[in-house]
């Protein structure tokens, strides 16, 4: 128990210190302390103590917020009105950027024996592919899922695009009689509740469509508690393991194929179009947001209607 302390890893003169408290390197300390025993009885000691291994968790986002759990006791209640009267509730983000070519992709598939992928020694980017940008539009009533995988930056622009694909690929189609848009989000990123040019976009967007877009964000610090991280993105991730992006054609296809036993369906497209970064959006211009705000937390609840 005291080579494998978390704290003092044994005594600070022990070689255990520094180096991998693997089952072997255990058994050879305790050999070196005239205890000698083998690694299977290491690693059943530590079992018959409660051990096993484990991989670091991530569940650590910051400080929480004091008006925290309110913020989601709100946006439940918006997301139940909505689908009370049939009109759509979205959940949106973008899904961690990919290298595409034959790179190394963590998880185990069915091959031949002795017959591994062969990939990249190193995660060097290729100039020439680049990285695939997924952003995701989730949703919550019907179990469906619109990807967008962009190849240029992660902006407010490109968020918004991949708004308007899947309401023309899948929203309209669902909502046929639909009046108002609900949107849950994160608080960053490129639809974050402080970024202006998300704002702008949004307004185009919903002049566009002919409907207010209403937005709720998450509190700081509650990423992950968006539902399309739990409802798509773990199960795009989990259904492309162990396979090497290699082309963009090939990411498109494993996003589109994705399902579940719940019955998630799953489309996608390729987003060739560039965005510019740095854009910014002056008070006039934000001025010209037809945005009504929220009594409770409007900087993070808000609705844009069509301009007038």
């Amino acid at each position: 128990m005291a080579l494998i302390d978390p704290a003092t890893r044994g005594h600070p003169e022990s070689p255990l210190r520094w180096t991998c408290k693997s089952t072997s390197k255990l058994a050879e300390e305790l050999q070196r302390q005239q205890h000698p025993v083998t690694d299977r009885t290491v690693a059943a000691l530590l079992k018959k103590a409660g051990y096993s291994l484990q991989s670091n968790r991530k569940t650590r986002e910051g400080s929480s917020h004091r008006d925290r759990d309110a913020q989601f006791e709100y946006i439940s209640q918006q997301v139940l009105a909505f689908q009370k009267e049939f009109q759509p509730v979205v959940s949106i983000d973008t899904k961690k950027k990919e290298l595409v070519g034959e790179f190394y992709n963590a998880g185990r598939e069915w091959r031949p024996k002795g017959d591994p992928e062969r990939v990249n020694v190193h995660d060097f980017p290729d100039q020439k592919m680049g990285k695939a940008i997924p952003y995701g539009v989730y949703d919550l009533l019907h179990n469906e899922g619109w990807v967008s995988v962009g190849i240029d930056h992660d902006t407010a622009e490109f968020a918004a695009a991949s708004l308007r694909r899947w309401w023309q690929s899948m929203g309209a189609q669902r909502f046929p009689r639909a009046t108002r848009l609900l949107i849950t989000a994160d608080g960053g990123g490129s639809n974050s509740s402080r970024n202006r040019l998300w704002k702008v976009v949004l307004q185009a967007l919903a002049d566009e469509l002919g409907f207010p877009l209403h937005v709720c964000h998450f509190p700081p610090g509650t990423s992950k508690w968006n539902k399309i991280e739990h409802r798509l993105f773990c199960f795009i991730t989990k259904n492309w393991r162990g396979r090497p992006l290699i082309t963009y054609k090939t990411v498109v296809n494993l996003i589109a194929s994705t399902t579940t036993k719940a019955g998630l369906r799953v489309q996608a497209a390729l987003d060739e179009n560039n965005y510019q970064t740095g854009i910014e959006v002056s008070d006039e211009q934000l001025a010209r947001v037809n945005i009504t705000r929220a009594s409770f937390h409007g900087e993070w609840n808000y609705s844009i209607s069509p301009s007038a």
